[in-house]
């Protein structure tokens, strides 16, 4: 059983929302007339999470700097664009918000405006006291949306519990001091996960309770 935290940071994208068919959507139509064109959802699901310019470069790593900068344009462009209407909330997180102890904060790398929005129409951003996404600073595994997050709120590393579903979510809570629980329902690899030895394991966030 899980103990009770007086703060909990979340990832959004494989943790508290199922979005991969948005993301990997835009990326799939971003992506039509590269070398990568042949690639289908299920290839990159496991980018869910990853910065754009690290997965592209990942991806196409014979384009130059101006190349990814326009491929990250057009994204921002395009899934915006699909309104999200392929994602939706996973089973449980509603329920698990509503009724958790606790301040609860985002940790995610997304931009906070776009978190907001996103938050919003899930009608998920009244359980938030805090909303962070990745602004101008080092992203994940960068522990530095970890700690803006806690700053935030005023809070302790060691008050904090960072739930999330990759190993870069695993590796910035590590690097932050805070404790760090794995979701098995998201985009990671568990295997890649267990490397990071997570203080606690989860099938459903309504165990955090």
């Amino acid at each position: 059983m899980l103990p009770p935290f007086p703060v909990y940071l979340f990832d959004v994208d494989g943790t508290l929302l199922d979005s991969a068919e948005d993301i990997c959507g835009a990326i799939l139509e971003v992506l039509a007339d590269t070398p990568c064109c042949s690639l289908t959802t299920a290839d990159l699901k496991g980018y869910v999470g990853v910065h754009l310019l690290d997965m592209f470069r990942d991806l196409l790593p014979d384009y130059t700097e101006e190349q990814y900068d326009e491929l990250i344009r057009r994204y921002r462009t395009v899934y915006p664009a699909r309104k999200h209407r392929a994602t939706r909330v996973y089973p449980g997180v509603r329920e698990a918000l509503a009724a958790m102890p606790g301040r609860k904060a985002t940790a995610t790398t997304k931009a906070s405006e776009t978190t907001r929005a996103v938050l919003s129409q899930f009608g998920l951003i009244d359980y938030f006291d805090h909303v962070q996404g990745t602004d101008g600073f080092p992203y994940k595994p960068a522990p530095d949306v970890v700690f803006t997050s806690l700053k935030a709120l005023g809070a302790r590393p060691e008050d904090c519990l960072f739930v999330g579903d990759s190993p870069a979510d695993m590796e910035a809570g590590r690097r932050a001091g805070v404790k760090i629980c794995a979701v098995r329902y998201g985009y990671g690899d568990p295997k890649e996960l267990a490397r990071w030895d997570p203080d606690y394991w989860i099938s459903d966030l309504r165990e955090l309770l």
